[in-house]
């Protein structure tokens, strides 16, 4: 018995295609053929007007002629493959060029596919429905990868690929911990304190986004977040410490509407540190995670933990102190030894600003 694939006979999830080509009757021929088969259609005149007109809408697909005045085809492919928010953007060509040479150039260039004109409808229509496919699965498998890493770690992978090892990047690493979390947690049912979780790091994971910085880890109750990585940020350490001081602003007000509602009230500590670090996938061609490696990334740690010690909610080293200015007030707590290090560390800490 001959199985019937019945997933051929689903219909194709319709597109917003992109046609560019001068030449006004080609572009009125496609777009017909495009609109029978239920896509939206808009249209360019010359690869200039296609770039504008990227850039203010999203499209599924690019059905690009090479030969226009102003830009030609290549020039576009050109652009396209040099933009990341273009990169993955599916290109057609429709050429009146049928010189092998030229087809070869633009699939080197990017293009997915080329069809010589006048085209044959129902290979433009394979074509175009295999393209809109695969745009939907890289869609897929970009929100996939979203779910489970920052927008930053999903694209470098997207884009570069994944592989074990790292590089040095100059970076700063904040860690935040919940004060008494393991008493908070015997005092009330597990599904409170994982509601009580999900609305503290809701709050706090957007305040870290806004400030360019990526969670890197949600240990327990525990934040490790980096700043400068993987993309590099100038003021990176000014960026760790701002949002530190958002969370305690958030903290507040989230103990407030605690209060209200009859809930337990919770404390956190940040420590920040700057410098030299390595950036990368750590663990095995199964299983692995991007993080920050290095002292730098210890010493943050210490510095939270430290919090506890002196009562002081967020702690930042000299090397972060530097970094700031005068935008950010800071008062020396002195050299500390901290739990393994060899070397006293000269510790700062951040005035929170008390409610009023």
């Amino acid at each position: 018995m001959i199985r019937r694939d019945e997933s051929r006979d689903k219909p194709k999830a319709p597109g917003y295609i992109l046609v560019v080509d001068d030449n006004r009757m080609n572009r009125l021929m496609l777009a017909r053929g495009l609109e029978k088969q239920g896509h939206r259609v808009a249209f360019a005149e010359h690869g200039r007007q296609a770039l504008e007109m990227l850039a203010e809408e999203d499209f599924d697909l690019v059905l690009l002629d090479i030969e226009m005045p102003e830009m030609n085809g290549y020039q576009v492919l050109e652009r396209l493959a040099a933009d990341v928010r273009w990169r993955e953007l599916p290109v057609i060509m429709i050429s009146a060029v049928e010189e092998i040479d030229s087809v070869v150039r633009c699939i080197e260039m990017g293009a997915e596919d080329y069809l010589n004109k006048p085209f044959n409808p129902v290979l433009l229509k394979a074509r175009v429905d295999a393209s809109l496919e695969k745009k939907r699965l890289r869609d897929e498998q970009r929100a996939l990868f979203r779910k489970f890493a920052s927008d930053e770690v999903a694209d470098e992978l997207l884009n570069s690929g994944f592989s074990l090892g790292g590089r040095l990047v100059e970076a700063t690493v904040l860690f935040s911990d919940i004060r008494s979390f393991t008493t908070i947690a015997e005092s009330q049912l597990p599904q409170d304190t994982i509601e009580l979780l999900n609305d503290y790091f809701s709050l706090m994971f957007e305040v870290i986004a806004n400030e360019g910085g990526i969670v890197n880890q949600m240990i327990g109750d525990g934040l490790m977040c980096i700043f400068g990585a993987p993309l590099p940020l100038e003021d990176h350490r000014q960026r760790a410490v701002r949002a530190a001081l958002q969370m305690m602003e958030l903290i507040r007000g989230f103990n407030e509407e605690q209060v209200r509602l009859n809930r337990v009230q919770i404390r956190i500590g940040i420590g920040i540190a700057s410098g030299v670090m390595v950036a990368g996938y750590v663990g095995t061609q199964q299983r692995a995670t991007y993080t920050c490696v290095g002292d730098t990334v210890n010493l943050a740690a210490r510095l939270e933990a430290h919090t506890k010690v002196v009562g002081e909610p967020i702690l930042i080293e000299e090397n972060t102190c530097q970094g700031l200015g005068r935008q950010i007030e800071v008062v020396p707590q002195g050299e500390v030894r901290l739990k393994g290090k060899t070397k006293a560390v000269k510790v700062f800490s951040v005035p929170v600003e008390k409610a009023g």
